[in-house]
């Protein structure tokens, strides 16, 4: 960030900024507030977040300090880094974000991996697949870049979300190879579309538990992102009895799930007569990914 030279006057080093955000950060309760307070002064200062480790000393001007001090206020406040500096990087790319979409988290990165390694070892025919409740688009985009013999379709009901992700699309340059559809389900869809994978990151939070959540998922996660119901299962059950209709003899379905849903899911899956190959662990070693066929 650039300013005229006539308004510049020394006040601290990078060092103390990033010591007294810190300090700010950690009263308010924020989780990992050393580094928030580096990554809100590298989007500030548009370095990379280490190159500041090289620039301790380096004196910060007062328009800067104001400008890193407003972005610290509202990081203490609770709402979301990624909203704060309007992106956040999903395997490896950059995908806007804002209020109207649910902020990747890197559970939904093993999703994205799991999907794209099985589509590339499908072959190079094009291969339709759909990217059920797409938010930002941060699935359909990954798979668009990484596997290029994708026709990728995506699904979502909010007409905001679906303008993030063709936002995110055109950024990565990818938007010539997804197709958008507005709508609340596979009734949405054409009728003739079927697909060799469905991929889904869901609302699998139980509505009872929203309000329990932390400050920066229920007052700035849309709620439409996060509430899966009294159970937290009504997508499930959406994705379950309607998607077999949807996909072809072949195909897979992949579906990321919340803490201690999996037996639940399995058995489910298993009632509406798909057969459950894998129940994978993110990088945690938390249950999250169930794939199944038909």
């Amino acid at each position: 960030m650039k300013f005229p030279h006539s308004t510049y006057l020394v006040v601290v080093t990078v060092l103390e900024v990033i010591q007294r955000s810190t300090d700010f950060l950690a009263k308010k309760g924020v989780d990992a507030p050393r580094l928030q307070a580096e990554l809100l002064l590298a989007h500030v200062l548009q370095v990379p977040r280490l190159k500041l480790y090289l620039s301790f000393e380096r004196t910060l001007f007062q328009p800067e300090v104001e400008t890193v001090r407003g972005l610290v206020k509202r990081r203490g406040a609770r709402e979301p880094l990624q909203h704060i500096v309007g992106s956040t990087s999903f395997c490896g790319l950059e995908i806007k974000v804002n209020r109207h979409v649910f902020v990747p988290r890197p559970e939904t990165e093993r999703l994205a991996e799991h999907a794209w390694k099985y589509l590339a070892s499908l072959g190079p025919p094009p291969l339709p697949v759909l990217d059920f409740g797409t938010g930002s688009g941060c699935i359909a985009v990954t798979l668009a870049a990484k596997c290029p013999h994708l026709d990728v379709h995506a699904l979502d009901v909010s007409p905001e979300a679906l303008t993030v992700a063709r936002e995110n699309s055109r950024l990565n340059g990818v938007d010539a190879r997804i197709q958008f559809h507005a709508g609340d389900g596979f009734a949405s869809l054409e009728a003739q579309l079927s697909f060799s994978l469905i991929v889904s990151n869901p609302p699998y939070v139980p509505t009872a538990d929203i309000d329990v959540l932390a400050p920066e998922v229920r007052n700035h996660d849309p709620r439409i992102a996060l509430d899966g119901g009294r159970d937290g299962l009504d997508f499930y059950r959406k994705l379950a009895g309607e998607g077999r209709g949807r996909l072809r003899p072949d195909g897979r379905i992949m579906v990321e799930m919340g803490d201690g849903q999996e037996e639940r899911l399995r058995e489910m899956f298993v009632q509406h007569k798909w057969i459950v190959e894998s129940i994978e662990p993110d990088y945690n070693g938390r249950p999250r990914i169930l794939t199944a066929r038909r």
